[in-house]
């Protein structure tokens, strides 16, 4: 299965903005509230948790395509027959609280078990922030030799920013900017740079290499949809900038 066309599209442009809703967020008018704006703000995909009944309210609220993300290889299948567009091994952020880690070799595992089940499907893979940056681009391109269409970035949780405000911003997202750097050099497939990333820091992510940028907790914080839909639009917005500085 070919990767949807208003994905390539955007991937080529190098502005995808994903919203994401959260890999463990079940709630039903939370997920359509972020959805709806994530299509609203002007967000490229939307990515929730792997779950039919979400997928199904997704396929019938909004057009964006729509992600899934899980850590279970099984829970794809049903998700995909359920609508999905394209699927995520990842992001970790949620389970590194619980003391819960993901090192290189079963990311591997999990990525070729997914392909095994699910050999046509446009899959996205995160890569380990705890992981030291080189072993981190050595298993971005084992991913991608095991069929991952897309490499995702993280490493929001890992920084602990010394200063509010801008400079704050940029701290946070000092980890998986690295990455990203680091790894679109390495392999030939799309990056998506996520966790930490805000409007101020979008820019500096495509700078890096990224082709586009995951984001949640900016977004599926906050308590009004106006908010959520200003939020989104100003990440969209940073995105079209960095297209204009390098157009320039």
């Amino acid at each position: 299965m070919a990767m949807h066309p208003a994905l390539q599209r955007a991937f080529t442009n190098r502005c995808v903005l994903k919203v994401i809703s959260g890999l463990n967020n079940f709630d039903r008018d939370r997920v359509a509230a972020i959805i709806k704006a994530a299509e609203l703000g002007g967000a490229t995909f939307v990515d929730i948790a792997a779950d039919p009944a979400l997928v199904d309210l997704a396929k019938n609220s909004i057009y964006l395509p729509v992600c899934v993300s899980a850590v279970e290889p099984e829970k794809f299948v049903q998700a995909v027959a359920a609508g999905a567009d394209l699927i995520e091994i990842g992001n970790f952020d949620a389970f590194y609280a619980q003391g819960r880690r993901f090192e290189a070799e079963e990311v591997l595992a999990l990525t070729h078990q997914t392909r095994a089940l699910l050999p046509e499907i446009t899959l996205s893979v995160t890569v380990p922030h705890i992981l030291e940056l080189d072993r981190q681009v050595q298993l971005a391109e084992e991913l991608v030799k095991a069929g991952a269409d897309i490499i995702q970035t993280e490493g929001g949780t890992s920084s602990q920013p010394a200063h509010s405000g801008t400079l704050g911003l940029i701290e946070k997202a000092t980890p998986t900017l690295a990455a990203a750097y680091e790894i679109s050099r390495a392999v030939s497939v799309p990056v998506l740079c996520a966790s930490g990333i805000s409007s101020v820091t979008a820019p500096l992510a495509i700078a890096s290499g990224a082709a586009g940028i995951g984001v949640g907790s900016a977004i599926n914080q906050l308590n009004s949809e106006v908010a959520m839909i200003a939020a989104v639009r100003s990440l969209v917005e940073a995105l079209g900038t960095t297209k204009v500085l390098s157009a320039g």
